[in-house]
């Protein structure tokens, strides 16, 4: 089950990452107040999302796309209070599992708090970008060391918020995988599966802070965020980006009404655990039930070093929750499955019956799902062949909330190269029973 504490005794091989980790040079600021919206009581949908008989239904106030408010609804009756858990059908309450950004928000949080702290000089100066992960290529190391320089002494903060070529070298690594002169920021080997170099990248940035930190920059990011135009942009670096988030009211609702239900409802992102506590909160999750990358603590502070899953152990971001890494981590801190047996599909006991998600690395701990697999369409090859295929009847498409993406004008490419495989390769999408996933058109869009 979950440990939230740094392991008792490291491996050698994740003690010896902590050398490097640099000192804070300041305290956080003040966590940011919760905004108006994330506050926004949910009595004025309860009141419009119970039947009569009290089993809880979904508020037909908000917009699905088609008939995805009864797929939904149904295995809330099925599964729910009035359903299986109600009669003693299962022992165990039954779970339901998001993806977070752009899932359960319309854009990304983990950038937003990234955004933030570039623009509040609160990434620290490490001894060498090198040992800020281990695939972070000369190329790139030589860059970030050119753009921000030398000047800055160890664990002291760099000054981001004016020296545009050092925020924009950390922005289009984290964001592009790359250098501002198009240089592969990421070299080497690495399950591709399990962990993508530029997701775990930005945790490491946080080496040296403390957790409440980094939920202190999260909650800053969020408040302005929040408050935000749609559509509005802003500069990060030379980097133009969206400048808003918001919660999708119709995540907000099914989470509600899935918890009225019954169901045991977990956040699992592929984003920072401390930033993602922060925003989870605004839809009624706490710190225990969301799972993000969790990063090795050393004297209360983060280090470059992340915990492993599966019985792998803690290193520079070799395990995340990301694609197969999101199957690991709800297996082994949701139903207590440790070891390699945590990587496998478990029986239908001891999956999630609702799993939702909008791009590839949510693909597995969707599929798992037994009841409805949720993909907001982002034109993302494999979950949208999964999605269209729709294997058990089960996959429910929908449009994004706000600012949905056109129709896709060519097929997806499942039949030959949507697969991610473990090595990087892509290669056909396969259905349980071994055959191939036909290509698949676009057709459920804005």
């Amino acid at each position: 089950m979950r440990n939230r504490s740094a392991p008792a005794a490291l491996s050698l091989a994740a003690a010896a990452l902590l050398a490097a980790v640099p000192v804070p040079a300041a305290a956080a600021t003040a966590s940011a107040p919760e905004s108006a919206e994330a506050s926004e009581s949910a009595s004025a949908l309860d009141a419009a999302s119970s039947r009569r008989d009290g089993c809880p239904q979904l508020s037909k106030r908000l917009k699905w796309h088609g008939h995805n408010r009864a797929g939904l609804q149904r295995t809330i009756d099925e599964r729910g209070l009035c359903g299986d858990h109600g009669r003693g059908g299962h022992r165990a309450r039954p779970v339901a599992a998001f993806d977070w950004d752009n899932t359960v928000t319309k854009n990304d949080t983990t950038d937003v708090t990234l955004a933030w702290a570039l623009k509040h000089d609160k990434i620290l100066q490490p001894r060498s970008w090198r040992d800020t992960s281990r695939w972070l290529s000369p190329a790139a190391g030589r860059a970030l060391t050119e753009a921000c320089g030398r000047s800055v002494p160890v664990g002291r903060p760099l000054p981001t918020s004016t020296d545009t070529g050092c925020t924009d070298e950390i922005f289009e690594i984290r964001t592009e995988a790359q250098t501002m002169d198009g240089h592969p920021a990421f070299g080497g080997e690495w399950n591709h599966r399990r962990t993508v170099p530029e997701y775990a990248w930005v945790a490491q940035l946080f080496a040296g802070h403390t957790p409440d930190q980094v939920k202190a920059y999260a909650e800053a990011g969020r408040k302005q965020s929040l408050a935000a135009p749609v559509g509005s942009e802003t500069k990060v670096g030379t980097h133009t980006v969206p400048a808003y988030v918001r919660y999708y009211p119709q995540q907000k609702d099914l989470i509600s009404t899935l918890k009225r239900a019954g169901f045991d409802v977990y956040i699992v992102s592929a984003g920072v655990e401390y930033a993602a506590e922060a925003w989870s909160k605004g839809v009624g999750i706490d710190a225990e039930h969301t799972i993000a990358i969790r990063s090795v603590l050393r004297d209360g502070r983060i280090t470059t070093a992340t915990e492993g899953c599966g019985g792998e152990p803690a290193s520079r971001g070799g395990t995340i929750p990301y694609i197969d890494g999101k199957r690991c981590w709800i297996n082994q801190d949701i139903y207590g499955i440790e070891g390699r047996a945590a990587w496998e599909r478990q029986d239908r006991g001891h999956r999630i019956a609702l799993g939702a998600g909008d791009a590839d690395t949510d693909v597995t701990f969707v599929r798992d799902a037994t009841s409805a697999h949720l993909v907001l369409n982002r034109n993302k090859d494999e979950v949208m062949c999964r999605a269209y295929d729709d294997e058990d009847g089960r996959w429910l498409v929908n449009p994004m909330f706000i600012e949905p993406l056109p129709q896709k004008p060519e097929p997806y490419p499942c039949a030959t190269a949507a697969y991610i495989e473990e090595n990087g390769a892509l290669s056909a999408v396969r259905r349980y029973d071994g055959g191939v996933v036909p290509d698949q058109r676009d057709s459920v869009f804005g």
